[in-house]
């Protein structure tokens, strides 16, 4: 019974990554409005740059999701 709730209370943890990639995410957008509003020219690679940057933090949330599910229903 008891490794059931250590399971549960992994999982949960688990999906706290995604806290640290909303926060992350959060930073990295402001920065971009910030430079875009210092170099309007440059538009198209800041926003290149910031949704490469976006995307591969989002993997974090997403691997911490994965985790969670594996956690969940396979243990």
């Amino acid at each position: 019974m008891t490794d059931k709730g250590l399971i549960a209370i992994a999982a949960g943890i688990a999906v706290l990554a995604g806290l640290g990639t909303g926060i992350g995410e959060g930073i990295a957008a402001s920065r971009a409005l910030e430079a875009l509003g210092r170099n309007p020219e440059a538009e198209n690679k800041i926003r290149t740059l910031m949704i490469l940057g976006i995307a591969l933090t989002e993997t974090v949330a997403l691997y911490g999701l994965l985790v969670s599910l594996i956690l969940i229903f396979v243990y």
